[in-house]
């Protein structure tokens, strides 16, 4: 993962002359509802940042830190290569036999965004992209999951009268149970965003990034809010808050984001 990660650091940095000064820069965070804008030809983006979960379920009590990052790299105009991670991993649990601690690395996926139509407001027409991702076993021990997962995503995004957003996401995955045998789950999500002031704007969502039988993981839904602050066209910061409605889903997530455009 390290090495990639190096490889991915260093088309930032070639790409970095490349972004035109006067274009605001369009993040995928934070939240479960993607974009449905690439970086364009010969530009690249970093977000990443801190997040923290909390949950009680069945007597244990957990803490988990993480350090989620995305990389993309413009190729094509309408197409960009990504690399994502949980990054670094610090896990607390706690139950009535004592407390456990672990930390490591997440696993990493490489995917392609393909941006396939612009939106129109005037007609209604959303902007619309093809994400496929496919997670790797590459993580420590402790966080790595059961070999390659693809999956494959359709994000929608409608500009609305005055300043206002709504997206869509829909997408299917693969993956595999503890006893080796796979299954494909669902994705879904839906957002709506507004603008608070000048460079600022805040979202809505709500969304299940793991829709799947119980003998399969179950149901991963969430519902949370948060605020964006367009610092200047190439720096925009975040701030999130996520809470889990299903057993399957941490109680709370917190997060903190930074966008950089090269």
């Amino acid at each position: 993962m390290t090495k990639t990660l190096v490889i991915v650091a260093a088309l930032l940095t070639a790409a970095g002359s490349a972004r035109a000064a006067d274009e605001a820069i369009e993040p995928d965070q934070p939240g479960i509802v993607e974009s449905s804008s690439t970086v364009g030809k010969g530009r690249a983006m970093l977000e990443t940042g801190l997040g923290y979960q909390r949950d009680k379920s069945d007597g244990v009590r957990s803490r988990l830190w993480s350090t989620p990052t995305l990389l993309r790299f413009g190729f094509a105009e309408d197409w960009e290569f990504r690399v994502e991670t949980d990054g670094y991993q610090r896990l607390r649990a706690s139950d009535a036999s004592g407390t456990t601690k672990v930390s490591g690395w997440a696993d990493t996926a490489l995917g392609v965004k393909w941006h396939v139509q612009d939106g129109d407001a005037e007609r209604s027409k959303p902007g619309l992209a093809w994400l496929l991702n496919v997670d790797m076993d590459s993580g420590s021990s402790a966080f790595r999951g059961q070999g390659l997962r693809p999956s494959l995503r359709l994000t929608a995004e409608w500009d609305l009268p005055r300043d206002w957003s709504a997206g869509l996401i829909g997408g299917l995955y693969r993956d595999s149970r503890d006893d080796g045998k796979h299954f494909v789950g669902g994705i879904l999500g839906a957002s709506l965003g507004w603008p608070i002031a000048e460079a600022w704007k805040g979202y809505v969502e709500v969304a299940g990034d793991q829709l799947a039988s119980n003998r399969n993981g179950g149901r991963s839904i969430s519902a949370g809010t948060g605020v964006t602050w367009l610092v200047d066209r190439k720096l925009q910061l975040d701030a999130s808050i996520n809470r889990g409605l299903t057993r399957q889903t941490a109680d709370w997530v917190l997060g903190l984001g930074v966008s950089i455009g090269f």
